[in-house]
C-alpha cells in the first residue's frame, strides 16, 4: 500500500476515472441479480433499483472502511486537516470515482431534473473530495465524512424495500429504526463533527471559508431530509403513493424522496 500511495498522489484525476470506471462495471455485474416483479413493470423503479443496488455496494464497503481507518488510526479524528495515511488516501479516491459514475448515471439517463437534490449533493462531495485528493489536505476530514454511509446503507435499503412494495413488512419496521439510529450516530454528529472542527479552527485553517460554506449547505440538506424521513417513516400520513398491491400513481417518484 505504501508503494501505491506515491502513484494514487501523482495522478489523483486518474486514480478517481478508474474507481469510477470500476463502479459501473459493478452496476453492470449487478443487473444479473433478481429484480421484485413490481420493479421490473415500471421503468423508473428499475433503474432506482439498480442505481440504489450501486449505491448499496459502495456504502458497505466506504463505511466499513472510514470506521476501520478512524478505529486503527485514532488520529484521523484529532488532524482532519493534514493527517492521512495510504488507505485513507485510496478510501476518498474509491468513494470519489462512485460519486462520479453515479452523478454521470442520473445524467445521461435523464433523471437530473427529478434527481436534482443528489447532484448537487454529488457536486459539493466531488468538489470537496477531489481537492483534498489534490491537495493532501482535508482527507482525514473526508474519511469522517464518510461516516455517512453506515447510514447509508439502511437508507438504501429502506428505498429498495419502497420499491419493492414492502413498506408493511417486518424487514421494513426493523430498518426503518436501525435508519433512524444510524441517521443520528453516524450522518448527524460526522456532519456536525466536522463543523464544529473548521468553525473551532477557522482562523488558520486552508480556504476555511469555502468548506465552512460548503458544511453548512449540508447540514441545511441533512436536516431537510431527516424532518422528511421522520414525517414519513414515524408519523401519521394522510395518503400513501403506493397502493396495496404495489403499483403507484404519478406522485411514484415523490414517494421515493420521502
Amino acid at each position: 500500500m505504501e508503494a501505491l500511495l506515491p502513484v494514487l498522489r501523482s495522478h489523483p484525476g486518474l486514480s478517481v476515472l478508474v474507481c469510477s470506471l470500476l463502479f459501473r462495471v459493478a452496476h453492470r455485474l449487478l443487473q444479473n441479480l433478481p429484480v421484485p416483479k413490481v420493479v421490473q413493470q415500471d421503468d423508473f423503479r428499475a433503474w432506482k433499483w439498480r442505481n440504489l443496488s450501486v449505491s448499496l455496494v459502495h456504502s458497505l464497503l466506504t463505511g466499513t472502511w472510514a470506521l476501520t481507518c478512524v478505529l486503527v488510526w485514532p488520529e484521523t479524528l484529532r488532524n482532519i486537516h493534514s493527517y492521512y495515511t495510504p488507505l485513507s488516501y485510496l478510501l476518498v479516491c474509491v468513494s470519489s470515482g462512485y460519486f462520479v459514475q453515479d452523478a454521470g448515471d442520473i445524467i445521461l439517463t435523464g433523471h437530473a431534473k427529478g434527481s436534482w437534490e443528489f447532484l448537487l449533493h454529488h457536486a459539493l462531495v466531488i468538489w470537496c473530495f477531489l481537492y483534498a485528493l489534490y491537495t493532501q489536505l482535508y482527507v482525514a476530514g473526508a474519511v469522517i465524512a464518510l461516516f455517512v454511509e453506515v447510514n447509508s446503507v439502511t437508507l438504501h435499503l429502506r428505498l429498495m424495500l419502497k420499491l419493492a412494495g414492502a413498506q408493511s413488512s417486518p424487514m421494513y419496521q426493523i430498518n426503518k429504526l436501525l435508519n433512524l439510529f444510524t441517521y443520528i450516530a453516524f450522518r448527524l454528529s460526522a456532519q456536525f463533527y466536522l463543523t464544529w472542527y473548521i468553525f473551532s479552527n477557522y482562523s488558520w485553517l486552508d480556504h476555511a471559508v469555502y468548506f465552512l460554506t460548503t458544511m453548512m449547505v449540508m447540514n441545511i440538506m441533512i436536516l431537510i431530509y431527516f424532518y422528511r424521513l421522520l414525517r414519513a417513516d414515524f408519523l401519521p400520513r394522510k395518503k400513501s403513493y403506493v397502493g396495496q398491491n404495489g403499483t403507484h400513481n404519478n406522485n411514484s417518484k415523490k414517494f421515493l424522496t420521502d
